[in-house]
């Protein structure tokens, strides 16, 4: 791994492209910007199901030989990421790369800042791995294999929790023994890289005044959470420690009864590693409905299934009550922002969330909803609500821009 010592400034004169990695628990997706300039994207793709029957290895490109779906063999990350390297080296040859940016979930207290993978980081990260047994193993393995390839392409890490690493301590600290807070046990908040670049997109958008107002940023997909920011800073979010507080998602919980882990024990001899399993994999939408873990599926389905109509009216009450809880911590909203696969694709969830929230000046035009259209909320709405796409990837390739020093419009001043 590079030392902080042999950090050399990239030439963009050479190497044009940055590949953004961005690892789950059972996928790898990936997209190739050119930064040139402003980073643009050029390449996007995944490989799904690691580990697991039916995996995947898609592409989308500008190239007839970029757009593909395929099955492959990947039994695991290394399996998968070898072969993508083999890919990525075959198509464009990694000279081509200036650099790789990892989002990365947790880095701890220590780490929280975007920089350059050392040999110390990663060795802090593997300390850390008990933070998230389920995300930083894959992740960290991720960065080392790159390593291993291509030795002196730098490598950058773009931490999900830095977005939320400033958040009030009245709303960072947990009600344990204070003694565990030294060892780093605190509320961290993830989906930084999303609502960095939502913010970034609002005051594009609606002009920097806005997005320096009192704004609750909703990013709903298979996970899902909010933040409440002031001044463009975060205040509050429902996700804690760890992804699994907050809102129901796809297949997490999210808040529960503590007590139910010594009940489960007590009743069904359920282990600790089996409580994670259930409120991380067989939860959430998944839970409520035993059928799908998928909005869409439940919407299609929630007519002729009470299961799949009670795991829908669930999440939306869920959401609905975080929205209030943020007004109160902000002393009002003045902009409301629905992203992710299911807040800029489900006008019905939307509709639902926002319904009884006009006491805080919350109207949506259902039109507009329906349409999927940048402002949803009516002119007279005291609250503006918008339809942001979220970006992480670009968001990654930015931050590596500016780290690096990288892009005619993200070079750091000297």
């Amino acid at each position: 791994m590079t030392t902080a010592s042999s950090i050399q400034s990239v030439d963009p004169r050479i190497f044009t492209h940055i590949l953004t990695i961005n690892g789950g628990s059972s996928s790898i997706k990936f997209a190739l910007f050119d930064a040139t300039n402003a980073p643009r994207r050029t390449l996007q793709g995944s490989i799904e199901r690691i580990g697991l029957a039916g995996a995947t290895f898609q592409a989308k490109g500008p190239d007839q030989a970029d757009n593909f779906s395929r099955p492959v063999s990947a039994s695991n990350h290394t399996e998968a990421v070898g072969m993508f390297m083999d890919w990525i080296e075959k198509r464009s040859g990694h000279r081509a790369l200036a650099a790789v940016g990892h989002r990365v979930l947790q880095g701890g207290p220590k780490y929280y800042k975007p920089q350059r993978i050392t040999a110390e980081m990663v060795t802090e990260l593997n300390r850390l791995s008990p933070f998230d047994p389920d995300h930083l193993p894959e992740e960290i393995l991720l960065t080392e294999a790159f390593h291993r390839r291509f030795p002196d392409l730098p490598q950058v890490a773009c931490f999900d929790t830095a977005f939320h690493h400033d958040l009030p301590r009245v709303a960072q600290q947990l009600p344990i023994p204070r003694r565990y807070e030294a060892q780093g046990v605190r509320r961290y908040g993830f989906h930084g890289l999303s609502y960095s670049f939502l913010i970034e997109e609002l005051a594009r958008l609606a002009g920097p005044e806005v997005a320096q107002g009192r704004v609750i940023l909703a990013h709903l997909g298979n996970g899902a959470s909010l933040a409440a920011v002031r001044h463009g800073k975060s205040v509050d979010t429902s996700m804690s420690f760890t992804p699994t507080a907050g809102v129901p998602m796809s297949t997490r919980s999210g808040d529960l009864d503590p007590g139910l882990v010594w009940y489960l024990a007590r009743t069904e001899n359920m282990s600790a590693k089996q409580f994670n399993e259930m409120v991380n994999l067989q939860s959430g939408l998944l839970g409520i409905s035993e059928t799908s873990s998928d909005m869409r599926d439940l919407l299609k389905n929630e007519a002729r299934d009470v299961r799949a109509a009670e795991a829908v009216a669930l999440f939306c009450y869920q959401v609905k009550k975080w929205i209030g809880a943020f007004a109160a911590a902000l002393g009002g909203v003045d902009t409301l922002v629905f992203a992710g696969g299911i807040g800029e694709n489900a006008p019905t969830v939307r509709a639902r969330i926002c319904d009884g929230l006009e006491f805080l000046g919350i109207e949506l035009e259902e039109k507009r909803n329906a349409a999927n259209e940048g402002v949803i909320s009516t002119e007279h709405s005291q609250v503006a609500v918008r339809v942001i796409r979220t970006d992480e990837e670009l968001m990654i390739a930015k931050t590596v821009c500016q780290v690096l020093g990288l892009g005619g419009k993200n070079k750091k001043e000297n």
